[in-house]
């Protein structure tokens, strides 16, 4: 037996013992005070829920109750139960109704177990996913005086927080129905709403609130309730990052419409209930927390997401009333900042570079009243902007204050960055440079956004064919071709063995970096700013060879960065006709090529996930301009001729339905007619009578080619129109003639190419 499981016995035993403790200095009274002064430890505010587990192991233990634990043949009951629930491949509505009510009656007096435990936790959150609004509500009486246990739990917070989410709709859609539906089995219960057990769940958490904050499971919890409270929309990315982390299991139902509606998109609509709830909440927190573990939270890992959102809705609740109580951002910012040395300055330095506080920084100059903003840019950020954008953590911050700033403060602001624009490239901070962008020309600071464009040019390269190559950080342009694109085999050109030969490449396309994805974005922003940004990315596209092209089009960072040069404006018809010709040169072009070396690029894009979606873009930016229409019908032809390929790939089962070929095939007519409403209705509303007068100019002074030429009438009605000094009043007199006539000259020229329907349309 080990010698530290014997027991003593007798009394030199005894004896022997307190002597041993007397010269060790183990004396039982110094035990008694040292516990005694351990007691009140419990007491203080917990900043972390791991560490309150190991100073008060045996004070957790009491606080948190024991549910008990499910027996085997439940466990797989459940376990089963679960498994069919994810497949949810029930042959009606009717038996998954019913297997749903057998669930729930096995599950009965076991919701706490279920919702606590590793292995079924999943179970509870796929069948309030498609639980009916009156079972949600019983699940509400089950959990009703252990949501304060709950939402601490591992597992069960978030069963809690998928039983919040899927029933704030259920609020909204009683708010504004006439009455409220009944629980199916209340004999007792009339009419509760779903309003009534979120509030009896606020008064459940309402005393541990300030733990709450804190705790590691149940800050995620609070959170949701806070947005629900406040009728923020729920499906936004915005919110998403805030109340889940990213490696959070989603748990999802198999069969099942997972697209987010209109209710959770949306702000919806709350009751005022929620709303004193919210500012109780805030008030109340406050009201037990002083300054400085105000000040703490700031820069917690737990705690400062939820901080945020308090202050958030502080800072944007027109109903608060300020400077009458003590409020958060009082508390984080108590004097005059523009003090130098005062504890509100002291406070934003110490957490412009802190990487958790600076988060709390960002919703502060997101959201603070117009003079406190002056007040922090001022004395802040006004002249030390250009050494703050070019650090890793208050880049961000100063992100949020450009987006605040004025005309006059955002010159400024240019003047001392753009010398820094080399150094930003260099560090990867395109995201400043994006930002700068944007906001000089919301601004309409012109001659800054001259100068940006001038700074980003020599940050990368003046050469414009490897401008846009830089920006999206592709180092090996013929690494990246090889890599995307795969050669068509000569000997074998049958289109059922060049299916399977596609996927055979020389090597695999390089892994997307974030570098690359926030070049991309930058190219982007140039591509949507009018004017020498816009000029600058074109010329660099346009520099670019097909192969090139084909390959950034294929590549998924720089798709989109063809896709936004596709887009349809007043102004770039030259520019994507020239650029449409590269990406896709006509058939008299690739025929002199060795195909084995150059294979298709619209067969290649369609079989391809990402250039699929260039292809769309392709199609919605040729069926807006009547100058480009011809590129939608080659293309169209050529996707016909390798119908088979198409409709053995996911993808170009996609292409061939967007592209509508079947219509294609058999009433041309017809499709003319679909694809120039398509194209009308992608051209910007505000943009579209511009985009026709603009492409009206282009085709008059195209006329002098034989091709377009031999089309119809209606170009040359145009040539003979090009003296007089008013188009616009021609186009009128044409749609005033065309209302009596325009269904049949559209079903009459049916196997034309479709100009004059598209003329009539766009009119």
């Amino acid at each position: 037996m080990p010698k530290e499981n014997k027991h003593s016995r007798g009394r030199r035993d005894e004896k022997k013992e307190k002597k041993r403790k007397r010269d060790n200095g183990e004396d039982e009274p110094s035990k008694k005070r040292k516990s005694q002064d351990a007691d009140p430890a419990p007491a203080d505010v917990r900043l972390d829920n791991s560490e309150h587990i190991q100073n008060g192991e045996e004070t957790a233990a009491t606080e948190r109750p024991f549910y008990g634990m499910l027996e085997d043949e439940e466990q797989e009951y459940f376990r089963r139960a679960d498994e069919l629930l994810e497949l949810n491949d029930f042959p009606s509505e009717e038996e998954q109704s019913m297997f749903l009510a057998n669930v729930y009656r096995e599950a009965e007096g076991k919701e706490l177990k279920i919702a606590c435990s590793q292995s079924c936790s999943r179970l509870m959150e796929r069948l309030i996913l498609l639980s009916s609004p009156a079972q949600k509500k019983k699940l509400f009486g089950n959990f009703a005086d252990n949501f304060s246990h709950l939402v601490q739990h591992r597992f069960a917070s978030h069963c809690c927080e998928m039983l919040f989410i899927q029933s704030a709709p259920i609020v909204t859609q009683e708010l504004t129905a006439d009455s409220h539906p009944e629980v199916e089995d209340g004999d007792e219960k009339k009419d509760i709403s779903m309003e009534s057990l979120f509030l009896q769940t606020l008064d459940e958490l309402e005393g541990n609130m300030t733990f709450l904050l804190t705790d590691r499971f149940a800050s995620h919890t609070l959170r949701v309730l806070m947005v629900i409270l406040s009728g923020r929309p729920l499906e936004k990315e915005s919110t998403r990052s805030l109340l889940q982390s990213k490696r959070k299991e989603k748990t999802s139902v198999g069969n099942m419409d997972s697209t987010p509606t209109e209710l959770s998109l949306n702000k919806r609509s709350v009751p005022e209930s929620f709303q004193f709830a919210v500012e109780k909440i805030i008030s109340d927190t406050v009201a037990t927390m002083d300054t400085s573990f105000i000040r703490i939270l700031a820069t917690h890992p737990t705690g400062n997401p939820t901080l945020q959102l308090l202050l958030e809705l502080e800072l944007t609740n027109p109903t608060s009333k300020k400077g009458t109580e003590k409020t958060i951002i009082s508390a984080l910012l108590p004097d005059d900042i523009t003090t130098e040395g005062s504890d509100s300055s002291v406070f934003i330095n110490g957490i412009l570079y802190d990487p958790i506080g600076s988060r709390l920084l960002e919703t502060i100059c997101t959201y603070a009243p117009g003079k406190l903003f002056k007040q922090i840019y001022r004395s802040t950020f006004k002249d030390r902007i250009a050494g703050l954008a070019r650090n890793e953590i208050s880049s961000y911050v100063v992100i949020r204050v450009l987006q605040r700033l004025s005309k006059e403060d955002l010159e400024e602001a240019v003047a001392q960055i753009s010398p820094q624009i080399l150094g930003l490239v260099q560090r990867s901070r395109t995201v400043i440079i994006k930002t700068l962008i944007e906001r000089c020309y919301a601004r309409g600071a012109t001659k800054s956004l001259e100068v940006l464009t001038e700074a980003i040019s020599a940050a990368y390269d003046s050469d414009p064919a490897a401008l846009v190559l830089k920006m999206a950080c592709i180092d090996d342009i013929e690494a990246l071709i090889k890599s995307t694109t795969a050669p068509l085999h000569a000997d074998d050109p049958t289109e059922e063995e060049a299916e399977p030969k596609k996927p055979t490449t020389a090597s695999q396309p390089p892994k997307p970096t974030p570098q690359q994805t926030h070049g991309s974005l930058l190219a982007q922003t140039l591509l949507s700013t009018p004017g020498r940004p816009t000029t600058l990315l074109q010329n660099s596209l346009l520099a670019q060879s097909p192969a090139a092209l084909l390959a950034l089009s294929l590549y998924p960072p720089t798709s989109h960065i063809i896709q936004s040069a596709l887009l349809p404006s007043s102004t770039n018809v030259t520019f994507r006709r020239k650029f449409l010709n590269l990406l896709i040169p006509s058939p008299p072009q690739t025929q002199d090529q060795n195909p084995s070396s150059s294979p298709d690029p619209i067969h290649t894009l369609a079989l391809s996930p990402t250039g699929s979606h260039t292809l769309d873009s392709i199609l919605k930016s040729t069926a807006s301009s009547n100058a480009l229409f011809n590129h939608t019908e080659r293309i169209a032809l050529s996707l016909t001729t390798h119908e088979h390929q198409l409709r053995e790939s996911w993808t170009g089962r996609i292409v061939w339905r967007n592209w509508m070929l079947d219509i294609f095939k058999r009433k041309r007519g017809e499709w003319v007619n679909k694809i120039k409403v398509l194209g009308v209705e992608s051209i910007p509303k505000e943009a579209a009578v511009p985009q026709e007068q603009a492409e009206e100019e282009k085709d008059e002074k195209g006329d002098g080619k034989g091709k377009r030429n031999k089309r119809g009438k209606f170009n040359k009605s145009d040539k003979n129109a090009q003296g007089k000094s008013a188009i616009q009043l021609a186009r009128e007199k044409f749609a005033a003639n065309k209302s009596g006539g325009a269904a049949k000259g559209a079903k009459g020229n049916g196997h034309g190419t479709g100009a004059n329907q598209v003329q009539k349309i766009g009119a």
